[in-house]
């Protein structure tokens, strides 16, 4: 008895394995996160901060991410219209600047420890100021609506 080789048994079962590996590649990519859709945290002294939102995915990125940040403002100019480039200033119960910054989008969280600051936000001159009572986690928000561009 003469045997056969079995090159296309072997290719034909590499082909199926190949195509299973790009179907369930697929799968996952669509399932996954966008890859760096969240800016970059940075630092001011002990406080940590996230700053954007321009894009869509940045946008939605900084919006999930909200609960796990003590504290999440918005801005917005003449009809709910997002705004960016705003003057951020945190101050503590005692009056004590703890962040002083621009946000680089409509949407800014930031780390910080529990307690009652003041934000004032500034954008195209005009100040907003909110007090805010940190408690935790996504425990604080506000919002600064500011009118047209003088």
């Amino acid at each position: 008895m003469k045997m056969q080789p079995k090159t296309s048994s072997i290719a034909s079962t590499l082909l199926t394995a190949t195509f299973a590996l790009v179907i369930a590649g697929g799968a996952s990519a669509q399932t996954a996160a966008p890859t760096g859709a969240m800016p970059p945290t940075e630092q001011q002294g002990d406080v940590s901060f996230v700053s954007g939102g321009v894009g869509s995915d940045e946008s939605t990125a900084l919006r999930q991410a909200r609960n796990q940040w003590p504290l999440s403002l918005l801005f917005t100019g003449p009809g709910s219209s997002y705004v960016s480039d705003v003057q951020v200033q945190i101050a503590n119960a005692r009056g004590t600047g703890v962040l002083d910054t621009r946000s680089h989008g409509p949407y800014m969280l930031v780390r910080l420890p529990a307690g009652s600051y003041t934000v004032s936000a500034t954008y195209s001159g005009v100040t907003r100021k909110q007090t805010v009572n940190v408690r935790g986690n996504g425990s604080a928000r506000a919002t600064f609506a500011f009118p047209g561009a003088r």
